[in-house]
């Protein structure tokens, strides 16, 4: 007999049921977050159990004892799963057996486990973007202070170059002293981050091996090394995307679509997307358009002009970010580099 098992995971315990073929409870149990407990409990069901879990901030180690344990577990997509198990109640034992059940009927909204290697060569990239997020959040405080007073530094384009920097050294006695003091402040913690970030990527080139993806990944105007980097891990295999489509909207590059009555709306992005990879592409987009005039011949650049005269610099970044994704799911698919023009994004751009 076989038999499906749903784990509802929270922060300190998860929930186990298992069903048949039969769709019959065979048990449920509570399993507190102990690791040797949790392994204990897993090694104690039955060999080779196909085991449903919820991709809760804490799935990683739950994984690997799963692995460890001898069993098969599949990540589930919670917001989906939700949905699709239509429950009026919720409880912990209701969502571990809907998993279950949806495990069974093979409806289960799973997504892609990545092995604990990547999983592990991950957080290095991810660790520099949260701080390259820290780095525009300060710099877009020091922008704000400045611009409270009317102080603005004319005949350069980067206020965080070596010019730019002694010309807002010069110009902080024009502050009230409180104001000053935080500027000052805030400057120093913007070194020590951008001292972090070059440590990040420095540890980055010495650790992740390159492989042929990224050097492809690096053709594509606005991606180096570290970004190649960041997409190739994410990404994963890109043949688990059905088309480019999918792997843009996954990359959180393609707008809502609200369709009725003949008018068709286009909103916000989603939400429920790989971040990292949307950061990677919006910023790949974002080096595009600070380096507008030397690469004034690329798609990329025509693509952006076009966009922001109609509907803005925004969107127009996020319809540069969507063509570079469907770029890049067809060169992995393709195996060959960046072709010029070659694939264009739809959805009215």
């Amino acid at each position: 007999m076989n038999y499906f098992t749903g784990c509802d995971a929270h922060k300190k315990y998860s929930i186990f049921t298992g069903i048949d073929d039969e769709c019959k409870i065979q048990f449920t149990h509570r399993v507190d977050h102990d690791r040797a407990g949790f392994r204990s409990y897993l090694e104690g069901l039955p060999p080779g159990l196909p085991i449903a879990v919820e991709s809760t901030g804490n799935w990683y180690w739950i994984i690997d004892e799963i692995e460890k344990a001898g069993h098969y577990p599949r990540l589930v997509n919670a917001g989906k799963a939700k949905l699709m198990m239509g429950n009026i109640n919720k409880t912990d034992k209701l969502d571990a057996r809907g998993l279950a059940t949806m495990f069974r009927n093979g409806s289960l909204p799973s997504v892609w486990i990545p092995p604990a290697e990547i999983r592990d060569q991950r957080e290095l990239p991810r660790m520099r973007s949260a701080l390259v997020h820290m780095r525009t959040m300060l710099k877009n405080r020091i922008h704000a202070t400045f611009a409270k007073y009317a102080i603005t530094f004319e005949g350069t384009s980067d206020i965080f170059g070596k010019r730019g920097r002694d010309l807002m050294k010069k110009s902080l006695g024009e502050l009230p002293p409180q104001t000053s003091s935080s500027v000052e402040q805030e400057l120093e913690l913007l070194n020590q981050i951008e001292m972090q970030i070059s440590l990040a990527e420095k540890r980055i080139k010495e650790v992740i091996a390159v492989t042929p993806s990224m050097r492809l990944l690096t053709t594509i105007p606005g991606v180096g090394p570290i970004l190649s980097i960041t997409i190739a891990l994410e990404t994963g295999d890109v043949s688990r995307f059905p088309d480019s489509e999918h792997f843009a909207s996954y990359a959180g590059t393609v707008s809502r679509v609200s369709s009725s009555g003949g008018k068709t709306r286009m909103g916000r992005v989603r939400t429920d997307v790989n971040h990292y990879l949307k950061y990677a592409f919006i910023e790949a987009a974002n080096v595009i358009v600070l380096n507008q005039d030397r690469l004034a011949r690329r798609h990329a650049v025509q693509l952006y002009l076009r966009i922001r005269d109609r509907r803005g610099h925004g969107k127009a970044i996020v319809a540069v970010a969507r063509h570079l994704a469907e770029a890049t799911y067809s060169m992995l698919k393709k195996n060959e580099p960046y072709m010029e023009g070659k694939r264009v994004s739809r959805m009215g751009i």
